[in-house]
């Protein structure tokens, strides 16, 4: 297949001779003067001829289909399919309807503007559908068409794979973190359950050394004169009580004799 930046470009150059009516002699001149230079591939000179010509008409045709031309092979681009598209309504009803879908779909393959090429050469086919060259474009911008499509499609699968990706990434952290939790609160609480038992055996193993006397309380401290005070009076209760029993005995002896004497 041919290159796009520079085949298949069609120039109405003889539409300058036949351009409409009302339009000044002096316009038409500038239109064929930039045709000159146009073929001589001097087309910075062309574009200002053209420009000189809609300054006087802008409403020529011609002037601007060719000025659009220009404009393309200048690379200029975005500013040739604008200027398409301001003659659409004129392009399309005149007899050059066909070079000018054609034309416009060049211009929309040099921005890779796919969907646009595919739809102007589609135009082109149906008012001139034997223009094998016209073919040749419409299939290479169909199959370009298609790439983009798939291409696009492939991304926004990757995309959402990528999404998912992500959002089973954080549940498995979001689990993750949960069963973290969860474990230290298990941790924390037979912790705290051990701390409390150990604590509750040993208050109850101090009551009950408290209980046994195995631990006793210290004894209150007493003088010495308390003392000896205790001590007399221990020792005269039992002088006491000494002599209490020697008197029982004697009165037990003494009835005895009386029985056996008597």
């Amino acid at each position: 297949m041919k290159h796009f930046g520079y085949i298949f470009l069609t120039v109405m150059l003889a539409l300058a001779g036949t351009a409409a009516v009302s339009a000044q002699e002096s316009d038409r001149r500038d239109v064929r003067r930039g045709n000159r230079e146009f073929k001589d591939g001097n087309f910075q000179e062309a574009a200002v001829d053209y420009q000189k010509a809609l300054l006087r008409d802008s409403t020529s045709f011609a002037a601007s289909y060719n000025l659009a031309n220009t404009l393309y092979r200048m690379e200029n681009y975005t500013e040739a399919k604008s200027l398409l598209d301001t003659i659409s309504k004129a392009a399309v009803i005149s007899e050059h309807a066909s070079d000018y879908y054609y034309n416009s779909g060049n211009t929309s393959v040099s921005m890779k503007d796919w969907q646009g090429a595919v739809d102007a050469y589609k135009e082109s086919l149906l008012r001139n559908p034997g223009d094998l060259e016209a073919k040749e474009n419409y299939i290479y911008a169909r199959k370009m068409l298609e790439n983009q499509q798939n291409q696009n499609q492939n991304q926004d699968q990757n995309q959402d794979q990528n999404q998912d990706q992500d959002q089973d990434q954080d549940q498995d952290q979001n689990q993750d973190q949960d069963q973290n939790q969860d474990q230290n609160k298990d941790q924390n609480q037979d912790q705290n359950k051990d701390q409390n038992q150990d604590q509750n055996q040993d208050q109850n193993k101090d009551q009950n050394q408290n209980q046994d006397g195995q631990s006793p309380q210290p004894q209150p401290q007493i003088s010495k004169q308390s003392a000896q005070q205790m001590l007399n009076a221990i020792m005269a209760k039992e002088k006491e009580t000494q002599e209490k029993v020697k008197k029982e005995k004697a009165a037990v002896l003494q009835s005895k004799q009386k029985e056996k004497n008597w």
